[in-house]
């Protein structure tokens, strides 16, 4: 035991164990007085290098040291049965004491499990030496586990970092399309201003032009009426009366007012419709917490690639590893849904939904059965329906976007070709648990099959007096 306790530098029982690397334990003070002596930081047992010369406390084997310690010195007080004052060489494995040989043939002890102190010692070291491996092993298990949480720990804050930029970006756009439209209405304010402005400024002189015409010939009536010389006035009536117009000018009542209610009234529904029709949304969106490490999804998650290149990522339960598939970031237990992906002309695919208890780890089956109700394309034109035994698909034309429609209430799945309108195959069956949009670029083919899933945004058109009416692009 006290070999076993030992430190391999000092040949002493360890003071103050610590563990390396490797996981091999020294003495503090020897482990780093040896590594004061050279350049590099080996290990004196297997010679491995450490990446660092961190110390890692091991507290479980200072424990065990210092019970043996206690144990020794108790040994040394004690040798003797304190009742029959012979040496202790047995002891009672029915009692878990140390015995004398007087002691093994009392009633006390008779018909006892007893074995040799040696026999015993041996027996209890093998039982400790089996705990220590547990021990090591389980904290070997935890260095493991805690070198993932550090991990993870780094990958939640670029995750922050990225999913911020995302935001900022997306309500950028958002922000110039209202500037844009804040400016165009205030133009369009402005000229309608300047234009009304201008008009009444045009009836304004009009109407003083005229005013000042009628009060000039006002002037001339009152000077005529003045004269007392009948005849004079009789001689030029005619011509005061003739220069006068006739009819006198109706002054036109027209008021070219502001049309207040064109830019402010139902503003913000205005803005929204056309906000509709400007900006893309994606009926559903990749959920990069399931996506296999060899998938890059794209900022918006609404495009997945294999890129045949490792990404360190965390490996959490809800991950895909080693198929590189991904999960729709939202699932449905209800209603009915579809949605449009962009196969392009790659030369193999998966499509489909997927319950939330699927297996994702390791090899998965793509039948019902095991919670997958999916459409394949493999070797560039073999599409099948993947039921419990695949059902070949005959297609005329190659679909290049295939719309996905779950109707969840009436247990069906059907795959269409989107641009043809053409169906494909529908799965029929009952669904219990929740279930998620499923998507898989497979495999890259020697670079044959490296084009992206895309999923195809909304176009939203409006018509008059009827609601929003949504179709794919």
């Amino acid at each position: 035991m006290e070999d076993d306790l030992s430190c391999v530098v000092c040949y002493d029982l360890y003071k103050d164990p610590v563990l390396i690397d490797c996981d091999h334990s020294f003495c503090r003070s020897c482990i780093t007085q040896y590594w004061e002596q050279v350049v590099t930081a080996p290990c004196p047992v297997c010679r491995q290098e450490a990446s660092s010369r961190t110390l890692r406390p091991f507290h479980i084997l200072a424990d065990i040291v210092e019970t043996f310690v206690k144990s020794e010195k108790a040994g040394e007080i004690r040798q003797e049965c304190s009742l029959h004052k012979k040496q202790l060489k047995l002891f009672c494995q029915t009692d878990n004491q140390l015995i004398c040989i007087s002691c093994m043939i009392s009633k006390d002890h008779q018909n006892h499990e007893v074995l040799p102190v040696e026999e015993a010692a041996e027996e209890f070291k093998d039982k400790l030496k089996t705990l220590m491996k547990l021990i090591l092993d389980k904290q070997q298990e935890c260095n493991t586990v805690q070198s993932d949480y550090e991990k993870t720990f780094t990958h939640i804050q670029r995750q922050c970092v990225n999913t911020e930029k995302q935001i900022q970006a997306d309500f950028e756009k958002l922000h110039q399309f209202l500037h844009e439209e804040e400016r165009i209405v205030l133009e369009d304010l402005k000229l309608e201003k300047e234009k009304k402005i201008q008009e009444m400024k045009e009836r304004i002189a009009k109407i003083t032009e005229e005013i000042s015409s009628l009060s000039v010939t006002l002037q001339d009536i009152k000077q005529e009426l003045r004269e007392q010389d009948n005849v004079k006035f009789l001689k030029r009536f005619q011509d005061i009366q003739k220069s006068v117009k006739q009819p006198l000018p109706e002054p036109q009542k027209v008021y070219p007012l502001i049309n207040v209610g064109k830019y402010i009234g139902s503003l913000q529904y205005r803005l929204w419709k056309k906000m509709l029709t400007v900006i893309n949304t994606a009926p559903v969106t990749l959920d990069p917490n399931t996506a296999n490490p060899y998938l890059l999804l794209s900022e918006d998650l609404s495009t997945v690639q294999n890129t045949d290149k490792w990404q360190q990522l965390p490996d959490n339960p809800e991950r895909f590893d080693p198929c590189v598939s991904v999960l729709g970031s939202e699932g449905f237990t209800s209603g009915k849904h579809s949605w449009a992906i962009e196969v392009g002309n790659k030369t193999e695919w998966t499509l489909g939904v997927a319950t939330e208890s699927i297996n994702r780890k390791g090899d998965i089956v793509l039948t019902p059965g095991d919670g997958y109700w999916t459409v394949v394309l493999r070797d560039g034109n073999e599409y099948m329906a993947c039921e419990k035994s695949r059902k070949h698909l005959e297609l005329t034309v190659k679909p290049r976007k295939i719309r996905v429609c779950l109707d969840y209430e009436g247990g069906k799945v059907s795959f269409y070709n989107s641009e043809h309108k053409t169906h494909i195959y529908t799965f029929t069956g009952t669904f219990t648990e929740k279930l998620y949009p499923y998507f898989s670029p497979f495999l890259t083919d020697g670079g044959k099959n490296t084009e992206p899933l895309k999923i195809c945004p909304w176009r939203v058109t409006i018509q008059e007096d009827k609601d929003l009416i949504p179709s794919s692009r």
